[in-house]
């Protein structure tokens, strides 16, 4: 411990003394007694600074050229393409913004590199230049976040009546999926139901609760709004859809949701791309644990009458899962009363595409 001590001491000194040494040739500089011989090197990287500029400008243009179809995949939903616009319009008035300033930037270090006898030419204060940087500026952002608050707005507000509901809730590490059976209405889940079979929770005193469906891929039919609620049952998640352009958190203890509606069925994509293996993807992208790389879920867009087909086709939880049924009137009595979920009335009108089911 003592010599730890003294290291530290030798090491702290060491360094005020560099701070003293450095200290001692600023004031000579400022007095005029010191001089300093600047060499090619300054030439040089003033050369150097030109040379970046045109070498990664035309990098960063064929990068981008080249893997403009992986970050911009074809648009399936109907505000996706609002959204698109939105997202390129910010991006040309930052790339605007940014093309002027990097240029002057490297420019200006090469035009206004060290000379001798040459003095910067100093400029104190100007109320004009002043406001037109501020104001101008504020006034582009106020209509970007304007127009994006619209959009915002209108895709996490009210879903319309005919809504489909899907509920996903993410978890380490995958997706769960449930459906309203066919009284479109979402049962009550409580959190001190959940085990390794019932893993939503399900309180199955709740009668709505006892036709709800899970399953281990979505389906949404095509040309109708999807309404998807949204939970997360332990960390930080986010649901992503690149190609619905659909993005929201999963928050823990704060249900979202987010609606669209999609254009192209998965065959439509699939003709559209050329790859009979494609499917629509529900992935995380929030960095939620080591096996974050396996939060997937596949999304399928079926025509209206294959999704009828499907959804008639499928088995509540509480029929594939009689044990749970007949197990939890002897549950429930220990505990306390439910987690109900909130009522929204835009949520649980009967939607059409499933109503005769």
């Amino acid at each position: 411990m003592t010599a730890l001590t003294i290291l530290l001491v030798l090491v702290l000194l060491l360094v005020v003394f560099g701070l003293l040494f450095r200290l001692q040739i600023l004031t000579s500089i400022f007095s005029g007694t010191f001089t300093r011989d600047i060499g090619m090197s300054n030439s040089v990287n003033a050369i150097l600074m030109l040379v970046f500029l045109v070498v990664g400008g035309a990098w960063f243009a064929y990068s981008f050229v080249e893997n403009f179809n992986k970050m911009n995949p074809p648009i399936a939903s109907v505000h996706g393409h609002q959204m698109e616009r939105m997202f390129w319009t910010t991006m040309t008035v930052i790339g605007i913004a940014f093309l002027i300033t990097q240029t002057l930037l490297f420019v200006y270090s090469y035009k206004y590199q060290h000379k001798e006898g040459r003095r910067a030419y100093f400029f104190a204060h100007n109320n004009k230049i002043e406001v037109i940087w501020t104001v101008i500026p504020a006034i582009v952002m106020a209509a970007l976040i304007f127009a994006g608050w619209k959009a915002w707005t209108r895709i996490t507000g009210p879903a319309p009546k005919n809504s489909v509901v899907v509920e996903v809730m993410g978890k380490q590490f995958n997706w769960l999926v449930r459906y309203p059976g066919r009284d479109m209405k979402l049962g009550v889940v409580n959190y001190r139901l959940i085990d390794a079979v019932n893993e939503w929770g399900f309180d199955l005193s709740d009668k709505s609760a006892l036709d709800d469906f899970t399953t281990n891929e979505i389906h949404v039919p095509k040309g109708v709004p999807v309404l998807i609620k949204i939970r997360s049952r332990d960390v930080l998640h986010a649901v992503y859809m690149p190609h619905f352009r659909v993005q929201m958190y999963a928050v823990p203890g704060m249900p979202t949701r987010f609606w669209f509606t999609p254009t192209m069925s998965t065959d439509e994509m699939r003709a559209k791309l050329g790859n009979p293996k494609f499917n629509y993807e529900l992935a995380c992208n929030q960095v939620c644990g080591g096996s974050h790389f396996a939060m997937k879920a596949t999304l399928i867009v079926d025509e209206p009458d294959d999704y009828q087909n499907w959804y008639a086709a499928q088995q509540s939880f509480s029929e594939k899962n009689p044990e749970v049924m007949a197990a939890f009137k002897q549950k429930a009595k220990t505990l306390v009363a439910p987690v109900a979920a909130q009522p929204e009335a835009a949520e649980t009108a009967p939607a059409p595409l499933a109503a005769s089911y």
